[in-house]
């Protein structure tokens, strides 16, 4: 039977997206993979990430993905939009040595096209799937197009009449682990699977997460990236 996945910001975490999807869920073609966002910046290898989750998609794989905060930052900086610098100057050189540049003008093509393409939300039967979550105090339509909300609130008062009954699913605050694992025990209407992947130096965090749609089964995958720089959060 098919099998659906969500899972979020995967942060340059190749090794450990890898293992995810071939160890621990063992991903079929008939599978459907839903990724919610952030695939770069932060982790090691950016540039890996993004090309196997490419060639998942060529290779037949239903994997979706969504557009996050760091692929907006990276195409605003990218295109000389904003005023704020993009990324701390070690976790900008990390990011592009993963793509095998060393400035920005030089990422390729194929890569700022792919990450263009995004959208910014998901609609199924009984989720919707966004980055970061919608402003529920906005008209639903207006809700609906917030790109700010749905790339970079951090908290937001759940209200599922906004969306038509079904639950949310998003990321982009890393959550510890027992506080996602609560939420879905207690199939709560909101839920965020951003269990802070990249942040290798925190027990508490550290896991890449996806969730199966049909059982609710939780697939926790602590990172497995060989040593690189990063605070703890």
């Amino acid at each position: 039977m098919p099998r659906r996945f969500a899972a979020t910001d995967l942060h340059g975490c190749l090794r450990t997206f890898r293992y995810l999807v071939e160890q621990e869920l063992r991903l079929r073609p008939t599978d459907t993979l839903y990724l919610l966002g952030d695939y770069v910046n932060k982790g090691p290898d950016s540039g890996g990430v993004l090309e196997y989750i490419m060639q998942l998609q060529g290779f037949g794989y239903q994997v979706h993905c969504l557009r996050g905060n760091h692929e907006q930052e990276l195409l605003d900086a990218r295109y000389g939009h904003g005023d704020e610098p993009w990324r701390t100057p070690a976790e900008r050189a990390m990011t592009l040595a993963s793509f095998g540049v060393t400035q920005l003008a030089d990422l390729p093509a194929r890569y700022i096209g792919w990450l263009a393409a995004l959208p910014l939300q998901l609609e199924l039967p009984d989720f919707v799937l966004v980055h970061a979550g919608f402003d529920f105090g906005l008209p639903v339509a207006d809700m609906r197009r917030d790109t700010y909300s749905m790339l970079y609130t951090k908290s937001f008062v759940f209200d599922p009449s906004r969306l038509a009954g079904k639950r949310l699913l998003h990321g982009h605050v890393p959550t510890p682990v027992a506080q996602v694992q609560a939420k879905v025990a207690a199939r709560a209407g909101a839920i965020g699977l951003d269990t802070g992947c990249a942040y290798r130096h925190n027990p508490e965090l550290r896991h890449l997460t996806a969730l199966n749609l049909d059982t609710w089964q939780l697939h926790l995958v602590e990172n497995r990236e060989a040593p690189y720089p990063i605070a703890k959060r």
